[in-house]
């Protein structure tokens, strides 16, 4: 679920106090956040400093904020028109464009080539240099959730969405060429999240059981990995992530339990020596698997997670994400109440996540955590529980195809090459021609004024 925007419980004190939406920007450079009052956006680039980029007041009551990358450009939508959405150039402070749909936004998924929308039961697909309607895709099953997954990855700008109301059937949607690749049987029961990786060669699933997690191929739709989130019989899935290097996979749910598993072995393979529990039973078992129920077998072939982490709430919505920042991978999680925890990754041994930082994305105020973080003498110098050390400069994640210019840092604007070909020149002089000030209206056709 790259970059999704979560929505919060509404209503009640929670929601006074807490975020109405987050997200993550899609290479986990920044955050935004929506609330009663407006949004802000946040630059990830160091674990003991969260530095607010920007913040904006002028719309109230955000349940969608999503940024491109680390550029200007910010897409929101308000409670007060919620079948409208809005293109900012934060920056600048103005408006590049809005758009009315005929019925309410329920998540919107963008990279540099394609912007989608999702209602209930279509999915606009805009051409984001000019904001032009491509496509309409009508009559989904209905889709309550706007559940969908757009590929970051420009070049290979898949989408996918739940094929059916009741199994959990994927359609896997070329946004380039704008048709239908395949239908993926991904499990049997109705869909709760999925997920592309970073180059959009693979696509993760998990159903609304929660218990099992699924890695396919992309475009052909082969089944490539199955994992075991817990042995509960119904969990909701929060959030499912791959890392930027597509090596890890994680998942949350409304559980204190957050999972990482390892890409690694393919199901199919037998290595000499497996480095996986599933791994090791399976080769111990072998034989004795063939002439046990396919159910039983099945469960015998699923690997287990190689990290975990232990959050000190359940219940409440959040979001995760795995990063690489001051050169340490970082798992990070942002939870309803406006809190956002870093845990060190061991990327080797795998094991109990450590709790690094807790920033309250609300408030300047350290909170409790903080405090004691500040208290705490160093911790043995283990890749895992290294603590990462404020330094004068910062990187990010390094994903060959993406560049390493300063944008990642202070909410600077893509470099114009970092753009797929085309007209559009991302500069502080001229930002997203043509389509300066445009209007719209989306019932199956664009208008533009």
């Amino acid at each position: 679920m790259e970059g999704e925007a979560v929505e919060a419980p509404s209503g009640g004190a929670e929601a006074e106090a807490g975020l109405s939406c987050f997200s993550f920007n899609q290479d986990r450079t920044s955050l935004a956040i929506g609330t009663k009052t407006g949004y802000r956006l946040f630059s990830l680039s160091s674990v003991e400093q969260l530095d607010q980029v920007h913040e904006s007041s002028e719309i109230p009551d955000v349940y969608i904020v999503e940024r491109l990358f680390s550029s200007s450009l910010v897409v929101v939508v308000s409670h007060t028109k919620p079948r409208q959405m809005n293109v900012y150039h934060f920056k600048k402070g103005t408006e590049i464009c809005n758009y009315s749909y005929s019925s309410n936004i329920l998540s919107i998924r963008l990279n540099r080539q394609r912007l989608l929308v999702c209602l209930e039961e279509s999915i606009y697909i805009h051409n984001i240099k000019d904001m032009k309607l491509l496509k309409t895709i009508l009559d989904i099953p209905v889709n309550p959730t706007g559940l969908c997954a757009l590929s970051i990855n420009h070049s290979n700008s898949y989408l996918a969405y739940p094929g059916s109301l009741t199994t959990g059937e994927i359609v896997l949607y070329d946004g380039n060429t704008l048709k239908t690749v395949c239908t993926i049987p991904a499990h049997d029961g109705p869909l709760a999240a999925i997920t592309f990786n970073s180059v959009g060669s693979k696509l993760a699933s998990a159903s609304e059981k929660g218990t099992v997690i699924r890695v396919f191929s992309v475009p052909e739709g082969q089944k490539l990995y199955e994992f075991r989130r817990g042995m509960k019989r119904y969990v909701n899935i929060n959030s499912l992530v791959f890392s930027m290097d597509s090596q890890f996979l994680c998942a949350s749910s409304n559980t204190e339990t957050v999972h990482i598993f390892k890409l690694d072995n393919l199901t199919s393979s037998s290595p000499e020596e497996p480095s996986t529990w599933s791994g090791y039973m399976g080769k111990m078992f072998m034989a004795a698997t063939n002439y046990l129920p396919s159910q039983v077998s099945d469960m015998m072939n699923q690997d287990r997670a190689f990290a975990t982490v232990r959050l000190n709430f359940s219940g409440q919505k959040n979001i995760c994400t795995l990063s690489t920042i001051q050169k340490l991978p970082r798992l990070l999680v942002i939870s309803s109440d406006g809190r956002l925890y870093i845990y060190n990754l061991d990327p080797q041994d795998g094991g109990e996540c450590i709790l690094i930082k807790t920033h309250s994305l609300l408030g300047s105020e350290k909170t409790d955590e903080n405090k004691e973080n500040d208290l705490r003498p160093p911790l043995p110098q283990s890749y895992a529980a290294t603590v990462a050390r404020p330094g004068t400069t910062s990187l990010s994640s390094t994903v060959p195809g993406y560049s390493e210019d300063g944008g990642a840092l202070r909410g600077e604007v893509i470099p114009e090459h970092e753009f797929a070909t085309g007209p559009v020149c991302l500069d502080d002089e001229n930002e997203f021609p043509p389509i300066i000030l445009c209007r719209g209206s989306q019932k199956g056709k664009t208008k533009q004024s």
